[in-house]
């Protein structure tokens, strides 16, 4: 594994590597960066696209036509074959979290359409990045609207616009490098699936190497120049030798037993569809055109199946990201590749044992699991419970569950579940503003009853301009308040319970909501997870959840409110939806019945939308989560109800 001069940043030979096969070949598909904050992940990204290759264009377009081959179909062609040609860098386009759709995919002129009466085509970001690198900084935190967006120009190398009275489309393949915290949250399995490779970085643990890390930032910081200067040699011979690796791929050989044994490693580990084997087949090429071979080795193919495959294994959020380098090293260890140049010879080099990405890092989540286990539940999950007899139960596998929507309108933090005024969605009207999306067909109606424009008029010669009132969904605060009381422990009750809950945990995550944990047992509640878009650790939480003692459900619902309120100071425009989970009983406490109705009453007050799930089971029942529902204003739903199926059986039932 070769030391790049950038990668000491961070610690990670990996993500320089990952980067660099990208660059020597971005077919590839781009790289998606995980790791904690502060690990110089954006660092990393802005260094190597200072090293790509200079990128010739027709001079003039917009578009970055290739002189060799110009886009046929290019807004700004056809460009004849003696046109004037310009070499450039190849640029690093930053996509934000916040982005228009107009700003990403381009959109009418509008001033010119309105002064001039011409319809030209603005291009936009998606445009810029052709034939360099897209960089989304956050990519977990995208708007859906613009994930969609993404996904169709990476799926056709195209982009192509339809809105306004514009009908454009263009060439737009770039190279598409996303970083992320996964605390914040996971991506979107489409999305994720379009990365090519995927690295995990984190903050190195050797003393010596941070403190270098510390010197080179704070040599950087005194004299900039001077710092570049240094290393300007060491880039230069790393940009030239991505040049020669990129001319060198087309004599790299990938033989028909290389081909069957990526087949194999991609089969073994279980992953979907048929690009993980393009992708690892594509990386296999590239890394052997980078290390100087004519014909793809074992070593190439498992470099290439530790940066395309772990991320592709993930059937659901809880699953954790990674792979088993044992069975990968068995699967190519059993297989023989013809015609090796090297004789086997890497097969067992230091890269293997010894190099950054061998087996001896620890499991991330080996220590933090261990820990939990260790913890006793009182100080886990509540510091002011008495003791008492505590059970833990295991989940079953989550299942589609009905959707559960906060009431009336909201104003709109992106997401999937509840109606909101939002800046994407379906048109239902107009308005008077300073602010979102320019109505034009409105604001052209509005201005036509002015003869000329005045002193009073806005730029552009306009008097008025209107707005879309534009209706989407939004996302909200799932607040799970979950009872973990003894009665909840008998008869297996507390199984079936954390399987809805986790079936909920995954429609959140499906929705782009934001999620949050409460629970109550003893004689007090606990915030048990502050709100966050990290479903998976909400998960690990709930599976580790004890049940056993009284119910303070009073306490819960109290405990809940104030999470709320919290959280809307936070984020005002991010509804709560309270999900409690409980059979109703309230045993905690003198009047823990009248409190519990009380505090219900005073959440119903503060207009937050609620649901109740009835985990009362067996042939009588008391109805006590009923009456809380009503208490609520909230709508009921029993725990084997939830499964939306069952949804399903109560209308045809129902019917019948």
């Amino acid at each position: 594994m070769h030391v790049y001069p950038f990668s000491a940043v961070v610690g990670s030979d990996d993500l320089a590597l990952a980067l660099t096969l990208c660059a020597v070949s971005p077919e590839i598909g781009g790289v998606l960066v995980r790791g904690e904050k502060g690990t110089a992940k954006s660092t990393m990204v802005r260094a190597q696209a200072a090293l790509l290759p200079l990128v010739d264009e027709v001079e003039g377009c917009r578009f970055a036509c290739d002189p060799r081959s110009p886009d046929p179909a290019c807004p700004d062609g056809p460009h004849p074959a003696d046109a004037p040609v310009r070499r450039r860098p190849a640029r690093l386009v930053e996509l934000p979290v916040g982005a228009t759709e107009d700003r990403v995919t381009g959109s009418l002129h509008l001033q010119k359409a309105l002064s001039a009466g011409a319809a030209e085509y603005e291009p936009g970001l998606l445009a810029l990045a052709h034939r360099g690198v897209l960089y989304v900084d956050e990519v977990n935190l995208l708007h859906d609207h613009l994930v969609d967006l993404l996904l169709d120009a990476a799926a056709m190398g195209r982009s192509t616009v339809e809105r306004d009275g514009v009908s454009v489309t263009h060439a737009a393949r770039f190279v598409l490098v996303g970083t992320m915290n996964p605390e914040e949250g996971e991506l979107r399995p489409q999305l994720l699936d379009r990365f090519g490779l995927t690295v995990d970085v984190a903050a190195p643990r050797d003393p010596q190497l941070r403190a270098e890390i510390v010197r080179r930032r704070l040599a950087f910081d005194a004299d900039p120049a001077g710092f570049t200067a240094q290393w300007a040699d060491a880039e230069a011979a790393l940009s030239e030798r991505i040049v020669h690796a990129r001319h060198r791929m087309r004599q790299v050989r990938l033989g028909d037993a290389a081909l069957v044994a990526i087949a194999e490693v991609c089969a073994a580990f279980d992953v979907d569809g048929m690009r993980a084997d393009l992708v690892t087949a594509k990386t296999a090429v590239a890394h052997a055109a980078w290390e100087g071979r004519g014909e793809v080795t074992r070593e190439d193919i498992a470099v290439a199946a530790k940066l395309a495959l772990p991320h592709r294994r993930r059937r659901t959020p809880f699953d954790s990201p990674g792979m088993d380098e044992d069975l990968l090293d068995e699967l190519l260890g059993n297989t023989a590749l013809d015609e090796d140049p090297d004789g086997g010879a890497d097969d067992g080099g230091p890269d293997d044992d010894g190099g950054p990405d061998g087996g001896g890092a620890p499991d991330p989540s080996g220590p933090s699991d261990g820990d939990a286990n260790c913890a006793s539940p009182e100080t886990k999950w509540g510091r002011k419970s008495a003791p008492a007899p505590t059970a833990v139960s295991t989940p079953g596998d989550p299942y589609r569950t009905r959707l559960f929507t906060a009431n009336r309108t909201g104003r709109g933090a992106p997401g999937r579940r509840s109606r909101a005024r939002t800046t994407t969605g379906r048109t239902v009207g107009e308005r008077r503003g300073d602010t979102g999306p320019i109505h034009l067909p409105a604001t052209i109606r509005a201005n036509a009853r002015y003869p000329s424009a005045g002193p009073e008029a806005v730029p552009g010669g306009l008097r008025e301009l209107r707005r879309k009132v534009i209706e989407g969904r939004e996302g909200n605060l799932v607040l799970l308040c979950v009872d973990a009381s003894g009665s909840m422990a008998a008869k297996q009750r507390m199984t079936q319970v954390k399987t809805a809950i986790l079936s909920l945990l995954l429609d959140a995550y499906r929705r782009r909501d934001t999620v949050g944990l409460v629970i109550f047992r003893g004689s007090a509640a606990s915030l048990a997870l502050p709100p966050t878009s990290s479903v998976d650790v909400a998960a690990a939480r709930l599976r580790d959840l004890p049940a056993g003692g009284r119910t303070p459900l009073a306490e819960g619902l109290i405990e809940s409110a104030e999470t709320v309120r919290r959280h809307r100071l936070r984020d005002p425009d991010r509804r709560a939806l309270l999900v409690v989970v409980t059979d109703g009983r309230a045993t905690s406490g003198e009047n823990a019945v009248n409190r519990s109705l009380a505090a219900a009453e005073v959440i119903a007050a503060q207009g937050i939308s609620a649901v109740v799930v009835d985990s009362e089971t067996g042939r009588f029942r008391m109805g006590l989560a009923g009456r809380l529902a009503e208490r609520l204003g909230a709508e009921y739903v029993h725990v084997g109800d939830v499964h939306a199926d069952a949804l399903t059986g109560i209308v045809r039932g129902r019917a019948a």
